[in-house]
């Protein structure tokens, strides 16, 4: 309620916020919560920008770029946060310009219940329903996709399919699938096929993204497990992004305001 004369500036209602709100843990339950607007077209323009609020799964995208590329800095999360809010502020704009959605927002009418405190039952119950699920994704989808991202990374065709050792050495199938694409990127700043391998798998899952770069630096240095993230860091800023910020800071805002993983969308 007190949010709704800020949002209805730039064509949302107050109820948009709740979905935004739940939107910074996960992007799927943020669009299912916006079942409660009433009216259809705040009801759309809520899922179509609630997904550029920065999630869960892409603050370790965050994580990654700053310890990486910007020695840690805090800064380089609030700048996700803000980014992400200009971003529905400005598409919120933008469809309010459209015939489709052109309009006053419906009048906010809100009945207040009795509020009581949380029943631990409940709460625990509804913790290990997320929890689990999380866990299922993580232990099927991301772990299979990084079981095939080590293969095809392991794999070359150069004088006829074989495993890359020192011996035998060859462009891997990976990489000639990433090559393929990271044209399509290289206007962004990041043209390597290991940040076009992790974008196009982000779009399954965003945790997808991080793992992708765990998988490829760690083959990337033998040595990489014993040494730190420090030295994960150091290979996926020269490798990945050949040390510049700019490329990086470029790669994380893609990541940030391109389409959410499958299942938001």
């Amino acid at each position: 309620f007190i949010m709704d004369r800020i949002f209805r500036k730039f064509g949302l209602s107050g109820k948009s916020f709740i979905p935004m709100l739940v939107a910074t843990g996960c992007g799927v339950p943020g669009i299912m919560a916006s079942r409660t607007i009433e009216q259809d077209r705040d009801r759309k323009m809520t899922i179509m920008t609630t997904g550029f609020i920065p999630c869960g799964a892409k603050m370790p995208i965050v994580g990654m770029i700053a310890g990486a590329l910007f020695g840690g800095s805090a800064w380089i999360a609030v700048s996700a946060y803000f980014i992400g809010v200009g971003a529905v502020v400005v598409s919120g704009i933008i469809l309010k310009k459209t015939r489709l959605f052109a309009g006053e927002p419906a009048p906010f009418v809100m009945e207040l219940p009795a509020y009581h405190m949380p029943v631990a039952g409940n709460v625990l119950r509804a913790t290990w329903e997320r929890g689990w699920s999380f866990i299922k994704r993580a232990g099927t989808v991301i772990f299979i996709a990084s079981i095939v991202i080590w293969v095809l990374n392991s794999l070359s065709f150069d004088g006829g399919l074989h495993y890359i050792t020192e011996e035998a050495d060859g462009a891997s199938i990976l990489e000639l699938v990433g090559g393929a694409v990271a044209w399509l990127f290289q206007p962004l700043g990041f043209g390597s096929w290991q940040a076009a391998v992790a974008t196009v798998l982000g779009l399954v899952a965003k945790e997808e993204v991080v793992g992708t770069f765990g998988t490829l630096s760690s083959m990337a240095s033998a040595d990489l497990a014993m040494e730190g993230d420090a030295a994960m860091y150091a290979v996926i800023a020269k490798e990945f992004f050949g040390g510049s910020s700019l490329a990086g800071m470029s790669f994380m805002i893609f990541n940030l305001l391109c389409a959410p993983c499958f299942a938001a969308m």
